[in-house]
C-alpha cells in the first residue's frame, strides 16, 4: 500500500517516512502543498497524511482539491494547533481524522489502519465488532462478553461503540466527550472517567482479562493485551 506524506518539517517528514516503510508501506514524501497536489495527479494512494500549515498550498487547500475531484482517499490531518476551529474546518472539508502534534507514532499507525480498513469496506462500518471475547453489535446494540449479554445504558453503549470503532487507538477524554456529547471539552469535567468506571464494572470486572485500559496522562483504549 502506498501512502503520501505532505509535511514541511523535514525531520518529522523523514522520520515518518522511515518508520512507515519499516511497517511495509510504500511512501512518497513531499514538503509543500503544491508538491502534494502534483503527486496526487499521477499516483493513487491508500491514504494521505497532510500537515495543515505548509508553504505554497496549505493542507486544507490540498484536502479541498482532493474532495473536489471526488477522490475518496482517506486523509489524516496533522496540526500543531489544538483548536476546535481547525478540527471542525478540516472535518467539514472531508478529512477522515486528525492528530495534534506532538503525537505517538503508534497512534498514527493505528489511525492509518482504521482509515484504510474503512475505505476498503466502502466507508461502511462493520456491524459486529469483536475484541477478544467481547462482541459489540452496532445494529442491535447488543453487547456480549464470553457469550453473556451485558446490559448498558444508552450513553455507556455510545462510549463503548466509539472505543470499539477505534480499537487499539488511545482516545483522549477530549475526543470521547466531543464525539459523544458534541461540544468542546473544557478539561474540568470527570464525566468520561465516571462512565469508563461504569463500563469497567460491567465489561471487565467479572473477567480475568481486562480490555479497557488507561494510558496515564492521555486517555483510554480498548484493546486485547497479550
Amino acid at each position: 500500500m502506498r501512502i503520501l506524506i505532505a509535511e514541511d518539517e523535514r525531520d518529522l517528514n523523514d522520520l515518518l517516512k522511515k518508520r512507515l516503510e519499516k511497517q511495509q508501506y510504500s511512501v512518497d514524501a513531499c514538503y509543500d502543498g503544491q508538491e502534494a497536489l502534483d503527486y496526487l495527479e499521477v499516483t493513487e494512494y491508500a491514504a494521505v497524511i497532510l500537515d495543515i500549515m505548509m508553504p505554497k498550498a496549505d493542507g486544507l487547500t490540498v484536502l479541498k482539491s482532493i474532495r473536489k475531484k471526488k477522490k475518496n482517499i482517506p486523509v489524516l490531518l496533522l496540526t500543531a494547533k489544538d483548536s476546535i476551529e481547525d478540527r471542525v474546518i478540516g472535518l467539514d472539508l472531508g478529512a477522515d481524522d486528525y492528530l495534534v502534534k506532538p503525537f505517538a507514532f503508534e497512534e498514527l499507525l493505528a489511525r492509518i489502519r482504521v482509515m484504510i480498513r474503512k475505505s476498503a469496506s466502502g466507508g461502511a462500518q462493520t456491524n459486529i465488532i469483536e475484541i477478544a471475547d467481547l462482541t459489540v453489535d452496532l445494529n442491535t446494540r447488543k453487547v456480549l462478553r464470553a457469550g453473556n449479554e451485558i446490559e448498558l445504558s444508552s450513553k455507556e453503549f455510545s462510549i463503548l461503540r466509539y472505543l470499539a470503532l477505534n480499537q487499539g487507538i488511545v482516545l483522549s477524554r477530549e475526543k470521547i466527550e466531543q464525539n459523544i456529547w458534541n461540544y468542546d471539552y473544557m478539561g474540568s469535567s470527570n464525566v468520561i472517567d465516571v462512565y469508563i468506571r461504569y463500563l469497567r464494572r460491567k465489561i471487565d470486572a467479572p473477567f480475568e482479562k481486562k480490555l479497557i485500559h488507561t494510558v496515564r496522562g492521555v486517555g483510554y483504549v480498548l484493546r486485547e493485551e497479550k
